[in-house]
């Protein structure tokens, strides 16, 4: 059985899938860019401010789902341009420490939605 998640703390959706879904006891979420979801616009800036929004989004979509960052097995990290990569390793061990910090695959694509310069997807306990 699965369940939809969706918060209006996190962007929209800008195509035909949803924010989350749960299944027993994983969350699994969409891949969150960095759409600001009060404005509906993507952050001005580089991946400092991208990856910031990013992982905002992520927090917001998880917390939906009752979990925290904490709860976060795996994530999956694509980025546009792998010289960018320092810069999104410091922001996200502020978010996710090092310690309990999940499982990390991170691939370089040649575009993202909306130009994004990140997306990340994750799946969490629940």
């Amino acid at each position: 059985m699965k369940h939809v998640i969706n918060t209006e703390n996190a962007p929209v959706p800008i195509g035909p899938y949803n924010q989350a879904i749960t299944s027993g006891h994983l969350l699994f979420t969409s891949g969150q860019i960095p759409i600001n979801p009060t404005t509906g616009e993507m952050v001005p800036g580089g991946i400092r401010e991208q990856t910031i929004q990013v992982l905002e989004n992520l927090k917001s979509v998880i917390e939906a789902a009752g979990s925290t960052l904490d709860d976060v097995i795996k994530t999956t990290v694509f980025l546009t341009d792998m010289a960018d990569f320092p810069e999104l390793n410091t922001l996200y061990a502020e978010y996710f420490g090092e310690d309990n910090a999940p499982a990390r695959s991170t691939i370089q694509v040649a575009a993202l939605p909306k130009g994004a310069l990140v997306e990340i997807e994750g799946i969490a306990k629940v």
